[in-house]
């Protein structure tokens, strides 16, 4: 299928074959009709993608100061390589569409193949001939409307959702700033909703299509008489709320809303705008300042958009899905007319034309910009990139046939470029979107992407899969490719509750060990690591171990804090430390005691077999600026101090000897790497075992579980593989 796709470092705009996304429960596949451009939104995306990297550096400086903070504690190369995996990440573009359903997911009961929806949500309702969204972010379009002006449900529920926020009462004199798309949009809306309207603008021609549209007044902005119109239009007290909507870095519109408003009135943001107030008339008016937050109620929520839990709608009327549905009646109703904001059509063989226009190639003005799409698509799950010649070719040559699941960041900007200079063979990658498995099947090589993970598990001419999706899928997925003779390298956790990992360990015990299973936990590969080890190699005392992660907190809505993704981030992240404890001491953990300070911060302890322990302080309050990782370990007179993976420190006997890496980190993904493809062909001498990954990841859950009923846990394998259910 086509799909429209930006590379963010470049800002090159590509019309790109992709495969057909995944559908998921809790969702539908919606073949689209017309998608609408937000030219405001979308060229502001589209410019700050072309513009080059010192000139994205001034227009963001927060990023740039997470950049520095990055240097300073990890080394410019490593902070470097990650903000350039940010850019690498291919951006779909678009975020209002409207189409007929294909397939819904098992958890939709409303919603069937055939019916008419229109599609809300960047990353869902994309540019893109088949989309997938959640079920919170499409609704049904009434009978009689047709899809070309559902289309504009995005843009609709924007607007009004500006107009709920500024709380405008019949009979109210209201002024929107800024008369483009949203602009237009309001004026209608607010004429549906009893109110006097008055319009402003730069552009003449939109303050006359205002005034068309029902606009009881306009002026341009540049009118030496604005004020005094404004003034007699609301008999001399100023307006009772000011909508801006207009796109523009200068801070006129807000300024200007301070000076048309009346006494306490409401300034409702809804466009993009420079935000220096006037604080002396927004004082002495008493003007309430509120910013409008995209649809609605439940964006940038998770748990409402993606997941399905809606607010009850006697406590919150209005959510973005039924702003959306709000809107698309008033549409059907005739109350708002989108016909006449439609000044372009294209087929989306001509996408890139659309971008001219708004871009300025075309001088042409527009306001609504839709993009066509065929009815019958062609619906490919698989995209094949080379001719099988050229794959036998390849083939022939490449020591390991490896296959992926998953493509994100980490995936595309570390392990794949490890892979590649093995010279393993690209044969197939798998992701959710379709667009991301075609990203990273032409950076790196790829001889097919697909949108379904079995059909890389079930290619016969892939030797070893590599899964890098979210936790919560490894388990599930490694079980399948254990179950087809597959090598198989599972980015950490092995799983994220006990009965995966139960499954897990008995899938692997009936592949009776022919196949290698090996997780990411990567620090024992670290030079820095194994130098560590090798310090207290053969210790005849227990070693006292202390790591102390300063991790940083996440957003509320993030994946990683989500069990049914993520696993939260003691099972998710912890055992990387843990296994990095247990291979320096050479003892595997016995039992673990934990508390908790919030839902993030943790205290771990271990216990090891050989009587070392080990104590994890993971704490998220910390600052960013100072360094993520230190390890001190002692016994029998040493003492050894691994900080950041830059610099370790080992003394004994008065003897000091240091080991430093100035300008990166190395936590050794390259070498872990190397291992696993050493291990496939039977040439690696010491793999880590199974079991000690089996260990790591048992020790993260019965630490979760140590926390919870507050009494440590026994880390036992015997229980996980002798019982028929986990205990």
């Amino acid at each position: 299928m086509k799909q429209l796709v930006q590379n963010y470092r470049s800002g090159e705009l590509i019309l790109q074959e992709v495969p057909v996304p995944q559908l998921r429960p809790g969702g539908v596949l919606v073949r689209n009709a017309f998608s609408l451009i937000s030219a405001g939104t979308e060229q502001g995306q589209v410019d700050f993608a072309r513009k080059n990297l010192l000139e994205k550096a001034r227009a963001r400086p927060d990023l740039v100061r997470k950049v520095l903070d990055k240097a300073h504690t990890e080394g410019v190369f490593t902070a470097y390589r990650k903000a350039m995996q940010r850019l690498d990440q291919p951006l779909a573009l678009g975020y209002s569409c409207a189409g007929v359903v294909e397939r819904v997911g098992d958890e939709i009961r409303d919603i069937a193949p055939g019916h008419r929806v229109a599609c809300a949500g960047l990353g869902f309702a994309s540019h893109a001939e088949i989309v997938y969204v959640p079920r919170h972010l499409c609704v049904h379009v009434p009978d009689g409307l047709d899809l070309a002006q559902a289309a504009y449900v995005t843009l609709g529920a924007i607007a009004l959702e500006g107009i709920r926020v500024a709380d405008v009462r019949l009979g109210e004199s209201v002024v929107v700033i800024g008369l483009g798309l949203l602009g237009l949009l309001s004026i209608q809306l607010l004429k549906a909703s009893g109110c006097r309207v008055f319009g402003i603008d730069i552009d003449a021609s939109k303050v006359s299509l205002a005034l068309e549209l029902g606009a009881d007044g306009a002026c341009v902005r540049t009118d030496e008489s604005l004020k005094g119109q404004v003034a007699a239009f609301t008999s001399g007290h100023g307006s009772d709320a000011v909508v801006v909507t207009a796109a523009t870095p200068s801070s006129d519109p807000v300024e200007l809303a301070g000076e048309i408003a009346r006494d306490r009135a409401v300034v409702s943001v809804v466009g993009i705008t420079g935000m220096k107030l006037p604080r002396k008339v927004f004082y002495e008016k008493s003007l309430q300042l509120r910013m409008s937050r995209s649809y609605g109620p439940g964006r940038y929520d998770r748990l409402y958009e993606e997941k399905g839990q809606d607010y009850p709608i006697g406590y919150v009327r209005w959510t973005e899905n039924r702003n959306m549905q709000a809107f698309l009646q008033l549409v059907a109703e005739k109350k708002v007319d989108v016909h006449r904001l439609t000044t372009h059509t294209f087929e989306i063989e001509r996408a890139l034309d659309a971008y001219d226009l708004i871009l300025g190639k075309r001088k042409e003005p527009y306001i609504g910009i839709l993009l066509k799409y065929s009815p019958e698509p062609e619906l490919l799950r698989q995209i094949k990139l080379r001719s099988e010649a050229q794959s036998r070719l390849v083939s022939h040559e490449a020591i390991v046939r490896i296959g992926v699941i998953g493509a994100g960041a980490f995936a595309t900007s570390v392990l794949l470029p490890a892979l590649g200079k093995a010279g393993v063979r690209f044969r197939g990658i798998a992701t959710q979107s379709g667009m991301t498995a075609r990203s990273a099947a032409d950076r790196f090589g790829f001889d097919y992407c697909t949108s379904d993970p079995e059909e890389i598990i079930s290619d016969s001419e892939i030797d070893a899969i590599l899964i890098l999706t979210r936790p919560a899928s490894h388990a599930e997925l490694v079980i399948q490719a254990l179950q087809h003779s597959k090598h198989v390298f599972v980015e950490k956790p092995l799983a994220t509750d006990m009965y995966q990992l139960y499954r897990v360990a008995k899938a692997y015990r009936d592949s009776s060990g022919l196949s290698t299973l090996m997780v990411g936990f990567n620090r024992r590969h670290s030079p820095f690591g194994i130098a560590l080890q090798q310090f207290f190699a053969g210790h005849a005392q227990p070693l006292a171990m202390l790591y102390r992660v300063n991790a940083g907190a996440l957003e509320p809505n993030d994946w990683q804090l989500d069990p049914d993704q993520g696993g939260g981030r003691l099972i998710g992240e912890c055992g990387h430390f843990v296994d990095l404890m247990s291979f320096v001491s050479g003892e595997n953990p016995e039992s673990v005691y934990g508390s908790s300070a919030g839902i993030e911060d943790v205290m771990v302890t271990v216990k090891f077999s050989g009587g070392s322990i080990g104590t994890l302080a993971y704490i998220t309050r910390g600052s960013p600026a100072f360094g993520k990782e230190r390890l001190e370990v002692f016994g029998e007179g040493g003492v050894g101090i691994l900080d950041d993976f830059r610099r370790l420190e080992l003394v004994r006997s008065g003897c000091r000897k240091s080991l430093k890496s100035r300008l990166r980190q190395d936590k050794g993904h390259v070498a872990e790497i190397k291992t696993f493809l050493r291990t496939i062909q039977g040439i690696e001498k010491h793999p880590p075992s199974f079991e000690s990954a089996l260990l790591t990841t048992l020790t993260t859950l019965k630490a979760a579980e140590a926390i919870r009923v507050g009494a440590p846990q026994l880390v036992s394998l015997a229980t996980l593989l002798d019982d028929d259910k986990p205990a």
